[in-house]
């Protein structure tokens, strides 16, 4: 099954802390989590060590579940569900099926 989302979309939080905020999906992880910039920053401790990083509290980006997240639609700019078509392509003279997300709202591919 193909991605819903997928690093480099444009999403908002929609539950949370950080809800109405948005930001851009850096990484994706294995167990349906999202890293997204500007989103769920946390203050995290860290030890000195030998190659010279000084020891102090600095703010990291933390994961946030793909369920409290949506990808904004590039026409309409709006928060939208995201769906799978399968559409037949011509490639090198053959004809593949290819699935593609579009969003639910405009009905546009995404990227």
């Amino acid at each position: 099954m193909a991605a819903k989302i997928k690093s480099g979309d444009l999403v908002k939080v929609i539950r949370g802390k950080d809800k109405g905020k948005e930001g851009k999906v850096t990484r994706v992880l294995a167990d349906d989590r999202l890293i997204v910039e500007g989103v769920q920053i946390v203050k995290k401790h860290v030890r000195a060590t030998q190659q010279g990083q000084q020891a102090g509290i600095i703010s990291v980006e933390a994961p946030i579940h793909r369920s409290n997240v949506m990808v904004i639609d590039p026409e309409t700019k709006q928060p939208t569900r995201v769906g799978i078509v399968v559409k037949e392509e011509a490639r090198d003279g053959k004809v593949k099926t290819v699935r593609v997300r579009v969003a639910k709202k405009s009905g546009k591919e995404l990227a």
